[in-house]
């Protein structure tokens, strides 16, 4: 540790920080533009200058180490002319458009203008003009003559999200922040870039011109897309959800989201949204108040129950629905004596045991740190952003990527091996590594396998580092050898020491077991409820067509009565009623992220039309059928029921519920059929209506399109 005296007070700071870093542990603020917490130093800005005793001139905080007995002055005369200076220099070029600039009320330049810019300039000459450049359906970069140059676009590029998209070229006044050969800026992370752009240069293209920040309300919210569960802050205006943004969480998404939890919100206000019960009859769909579409969906769950028993009623729902939606699905069909519930609408193998979820097998924030990890079956990047950015990270610190994949994709980090086969033999392929690592233990292999000299690599890194993962992707939970798969992973993960855990497709991945919504040993699965077994189905918030295994091939309509639960209207080809039920910024609820942690959250904005929260509508027909124990008054007290109250006033998931623990057998035969998969903008009903993310090159490569840089 070193100290130094900052500003008359004794701060103690890692040998090798910057004067920034002691600041910043003082509590002490220097102004800055180029500086950022998770980004490299680059120094461009020159606003953090201070007076550093014996330096002739002001010196960089950002860029200057501190040394033993360092006296530093942030706010001498010495250094406050030069930061004014700085500011000065700035402002030479800078557009006077705060008016019209999104960033105006929230601009870094704007505020430390305030305290250390002048009340008028001295330069007279013409200001440069850089033109606008189109980059997507994303970002804006209309006005970059607002540019200051300070690059964090550019390292975020390099740095987190692993594409350098944007760059600079020439130079002095003729500098421009730019992609290159006209590209467009493609990655799954690129909003990121519009929250730390400190100016006006960046800013959100489906947000542009809609509202100004002084009059937009601040909500918490959890993502619903992916088993991160990244906090956000909803903005909101007259009840309408206008722009989403991180929250901080060092533990779960720092101070980054994807791009599907920024810009997804579109879909909340979309032309596709249910906003009153609809009955579909004669062929025809016409709207119904809640009384008539409940009792018509209550007398007919009645009737076929009657008919051919509670066996033949089962509901199919979306991995995305709250822990508390899912609890009561799952109990309003054991009320009425069926044990047909599922989540698992992409799986071939069905083995979990209810109540017992599959998880991450260690903590979100410990992937920043591997030293080895091997991922299978699992396209990093789109179906995980987040995740991929923290073991982007730990290879950047010198950590070991291995993988099983289908095919070579772009992994915007370095891959040390790679075994790139058909997922049919991924089984396979992980046995082969299984070999390599019994024979340099000397231990007894699993299975047969081969000793090819990609299985030794992959071998040989697996048994060296200290902090270790294996991971199991998306296309490996929904594999036709899944448990074979874990099997294999489970012994590699005892005899070199790695966690053994799966990245979670959902949002509620890992909270749908353990609210109960899995069939019983007499149930159904979520594969031969698609086949056409039952006589009434529900579907909670899911789109069979797009959201299972069997796609449009299912066998839903064979049903005498579908009926949809969704905020959209969805499903209606085969549905007979159609009920709104809100999306996640207009109900409470709680998501179970990969690593088990519980996250509660309010609604953001009110229910649009008549539209109502899905575990009031099921708790409303579980008591139309006369179902005990459903007088539930707000969505906590359904919370409480889980797992026997297990989860109440608990930050993580009990122990005991999360194992990825296996007594499956290892079969090596080839499977049949390809596993699964949804693309990163069509996973769920909702990114498959947000229009920006529709027109990415990511969702167009996904419906067939030819996209042309």
């Amino acid at each position: 540790m070193v100290e130094i005296e900052l500003d008359g007070q004794k701060v103690e700071v890692v040998e090798g920080s910057m004067v920034m870093h002691a600041a910043e542990k003082a509590g002490t603020y220097i102004p800055h533009f180029c500086y950022h917490k998770k980004l490299s130093i680059a120094a461009n800005c020159r606003m953090c200058l201070v007076d550093v005793e014996k330096a002739p001139k002001a010196m960089p905080a950002c860029a200057t180490p501190v040394t033993q007995g360092m006296i530093v002055r942030t706010k001498s005369e010495k250094a406050i002319k030069a930061q004014q200076s700085v500011m000065e220099f700035l402002l030479i070029n800078h557009p006077l458009d705060c008016p019209i600039c999104d960033q105006g009320g929230e601009c870094q330049l704007q505020d430390l203008a305030v305290g250390y810019g002048g009340s008028s300039s001295r330069y007279e000459e013409e200001k440069r003009v850089v033109f606008h450049k189109d980059v997507g359906p994303l970002i804006s970069m209309e006005e970059m003559s607002r540019c200051i140059h300070c690059t964090r676009c550019v390292r975020f590029g390099q740095e987190v999200a692993g594409v350098m998209e944007l760059g600079m070229s020439h130079r002095g006044e003729h500098s421009e922040i730019e992609t290159f050969v006209g590209d467009s800026v493609d990655s799954e992370l690129s909003g990121n870039m519009i929250d730390i752009c400190p100016v006006g240069a960046l800013t959100s293209k489906p947000f542009r011109y809609s509202a100004r920040t002084w009059e937009l309300s601040r909500r918490k919210s959890v993502s619903p897309h992916d088993g991160t569960g990244a906090n956000l802050i909803v903005q909101v205006k007259n009840s309408k959800v206008m722009r989403v943004v991180p929250l901080e969480n060092e533990d779960v998404n720092e101070c980054w989201i994807a791009d599907r939890d920024r810009f997804s919100y579109e879909a909340l206000n979309c032309d596709e949204r249910l906003t009153q019960p609809m009955l579909k009859q004669g062929g025809e769909w016409k709207a119904v108040d809640w009384q008539t579409a409940l009792e018509y969906v209550a007398n007919g769950l009645r009737q076929i129950k009657a008919d051919h028993g509670a066996s033949s009623i089962g509901t199919l729902a979306s991995p995305h629905s709250t822990v508390e939606e899912l609890y009561l699905a799952g109990a309003l069909m054991r009320g009425l004596g069926s044990e047909n519930i599922d989540t698992r609408l992409r799986n071939a193998e069905f083995t979990n045991t209810l109540g017992n979820a599959h998880w991450l097998g260690t903590s979100i924030a410990s992937l920043s740190q591997l030293q080895r990890v091997l991922v299978i079956g699992s396209n990093l990047r789109k179906d995980h952003p987040l995740f991929a950015q923290r073991i982007r990270q730990a290879v950047r610190r010198g950590g070991k990527l291995n993988v099983i994949q289908a095919a070579a994709q772009d992994w915007a980090m370095n891959v040390a091996n790679a075994a790139y086969v058909p997922s049919a033999q991924w089984a396979q392929a992980l046995a082969d590594v299984a070999a390599a690592v019994a024979a340099e233990k000397g231990v007894t292999a699993p299975a047969a396998g081969n000793v090819t000299d990609a299985a030794k690599a992959i071998a040989q890194s697996l048994l060296g580092g200290e902090r270790k993962a294996i991971l199991l992707g998306n296309a490996a939970a929904h594999h036709a050898k899944a448990s074979s798969l874990l099997a294999l992973a489970q012994w590699l993960g005892e005899q070199t020491g790695a966690s053994v855990g799966y990245l979670t497709e959902a949002a509620n991945t890992v909270g749908a077991p353990i609210a109960g919504a899995q069939p019983g040993t007499s149930g159904l699965n979520a594969g031969q409820m698609l086949g056409g077994a039952l006589k009434a189905v529900l579907l909670l918030n899911t789109e069979p067509d797009f959201d299972s295994a069997a796609g449009k091939a299912h066998q839903i309509d064979k049903a005498q009565m579908v009926v949809t639960l969704s905020p959209f209207k969805a499903n209606m080809a085969f549905s007979d009623v159609l009920l709104p039920i809100a999306p996640f910024s207009e109900t409470a609820g709680t998501f179970i992220n990969a690593e088990g942690r519980i996250q509660g959250f309010h609604a953001v904005v009110r229910p649009l039309g008549e539209t109502r929260p899905g575990w009031k509508v099921l708790r409303v027909l579980a008591n139309l059928m006369g179902l005990q124990g459903f007088d539930f008054e707000a969505a906590p007290e359904v919370l409480a029921r889980v797992a026997g109250g297990a989860l109440a006033g608990a930050g993580v998931v009990p122990a005991a519920m999360l194992s990825n623990a296996t007594s499956g057998t290892i079969d090596l035969s080839a499977a049949q059929g390809e596993p699964a998969s949804a693309s990163i903008y069509q996973l769920d009903s909702i990114v498959r209506r947000a229009e920006s993310l529709q027109l990415t090159s990511d969702a167009r490569v996904a419906r067939g399109e030819e996209v042309v840089a």
